[in-house]
């Protein structure tokens, strides 16, 4: 059995659902894990926030892929 870990630990869930979209897309396996009362009380999460899990064998580069800056390159130009 493979044990899950966090990478991350976010303030709100769409912080999370963005993180756990990069890090699928690079293929890592990924789940989210916050204490919202299943999603009906989001103010739940303000206090221990949502956090991402992913493989302990993935730890390494799940931490490389969320903290990658996508540099000016990927911001929309303004002209």
């Amino acid at each position: 059995m493979t044990s899950l870990v966090t990478v991350s630990v976010f303030p709100a869930r769409i912080e999370a659902d963005l993180a756990r979209g990069a890090l699928e897309a690079a293929g890592i396996y990924s789940v989210i894990s916050a204490d919202d009362a299943g999603q009906q009380n989001p103010g739940l999460v303000y206090s221990s926030g949502v956090a991402v899990l992913v493989r302990a064998e993935d730890l390494a580069s799940a931490r490389q892929i969320l903290n990658e800056d996508p540099g000016p390159e990927s911001q929309p130009s303004r002209t």
